[in-house]
């Protein structure tokens, strides 16, 4: 299993993206465990903002996009867990 996370926007537009396998994790029962516990069918479509990021998050057959503000609890826990798998 592939998580694939994915910033755009801010002041420079600039698109950055973390990836992570899930089975190649020290923890991958715990990472699935946390992936399965994502509350992937609640998230509403929301309108992009200037000037702030946007984030694309791909693990199948899931994906969704969430405005900078929406990037909390759980989805800040996944961004930052994939951002440490990547070395960041």
């Amino acid at each position: 299993m592939k998580v694939i996370v994915s910033r755009s926007g801010g002041m420079a537009g600039i698109r950055l993206t973390w990836e992570v396998r899930v089975e190649e994790q020290p923890d991958p029962a715990t990472w699935a465990d946390f992936l399965n516990s994502l509350p992937w069918d609640d998230v509403t479509d929301s309108e992009a903002t200037p000037d702030r990021f946007a984030y694309r998050i791909r693990c199948a057959p899931h994906e969704v996009v969430l405005a900078e503000p929406q990037v909390n609890g759980p989805w800040r826990d996944l961004v930052n867990r994939v951002k440490a798998a990547n070395g960041m």
